[in-house]
């Protein structure tokens, strides 16, 4: 009788990397107030960098910092910007020179999401998606560039496996994404020459982050760990760990890569939501959607 299948565990990259991996260097972080984009942020921290993380939302980040530092005995930083505002990237970048004297790594993970068909979306609801997504990434990228050259630096942009399939109620994110995928492969073509490597993370369902807490009742294939051929929904330190390895000299020679994230779910995966019955009647499954992250 065959036994239980293999559950492959959560391992934290200090387990698997150099402490000093990261010594002396500096990580830009979009998006680090919370979530996948905090526990990137940790792990570079950990293994030796500094680090500013930028946000709209001063208390969070402010506090976030705080945390980080007293984590890691690392200095975090936090500047209020919105990433939809070029002029508040620059500064931010500004702050982070001032402080640090380089900028090594860039994270862009500034989002925005929500649920809703391209019939119900108004035109405003999906030009800031593309907005904060998009335009922030171009924005993130074009302020930090001179010194991510001067470093010989790294760009990680967090992604998503959205648009790889039509998923309905995320046209907004698909195309966003999408766009984001494409501004990575095209950096990393255009500055390789100049010693700069860029790569997205795409993750996939991640427990316990804003993206899966979407759906207020989770389908039994996100809650069935036969839906992962890893046995297990994917863990923030899955995404650290991806972050550390990217970042490091092991990835020298990997850039204009997408890197799913997945424990293998997106060639298993349905629509999150019942299908067509969601689309024909959306009132019926409005007690499974929360309408903004």
């Amino acid at each position: 009788m065959p036994g239980p299948p293999f559950i492959t565990p959560v391992v934290d990259s200090t387990s698997i990397f150099l402490p000093n991996l990261f010594r002396n260097r500096v990580v830009f972080v979009t998006g680090g107030g919370s979530g996948i984009c905090r526990e990137m942020t940790e792990a570079v921290m950990c293994h030796g960098a500094n680090a500013t993380i930028v946000g709209r939302k001063l208390d969070r980040i402010t506090q976030t910092a705080r945390e980080l530092s007293e984590a890691t005995g690392q200095t975090c930083i936090a500047v209020q910007a919105d990433v939809r505002q070029p002029k508040q990237v620059q500064d931010a970048v500004a702050k982070t020179i001032a402080k640090f004297g380089r900028l090594d790594f860039v994270i862009c993970g500034a989002a925005g999401n929500f649920l809703a068909t391209i019939d119900g979306m108004s035109e405003n609801a999906f030009r800031t998606v593309m907005e904060i997504d998009t335009l922030g990434t171009f924005h993130t990228i074009k302020a930090t560039l001179p010194h991510v050259r001067a470093s010989k630096g790294s760009y990680i942009h967090v992604s998503a496996l959205l648009h790889y399939k039509g998923t309905p109620y995320q046209a907004h994110v698909s195309a966003a994404k999408a766009a984001v995928d494409a501004l990575s492969r095209v950096l990393a073509v255009e500055e390789g020459p100049m010693g700069v490597r860029s790569n997205v993370i795409a993750p996939g369902p991640i427990g316990g982050t804003e993206g899966i807490s979407r759906l207020a009742n989770q389908t039994q294939s996100e809650r069935n760990s036969s839906a992962y051929p890893i046995g297990r929904i994917g863990h923030v330190k899955d995404i650290a760990n991806a972050a550390v390895f990217l970042f490091s000299e092991a990835a020298a020679n990997i850039t204009g890569q997408i890197l799913p994230v997945d424990g293998g779910h997106g060639h298993m995966a349905a629509f999150q939501l019942p299908y067509p019955q969601s689309i024909l009647d959306p009132d019926s499954v409005k007690h499974m959607i929360k309408s903004r992250l």
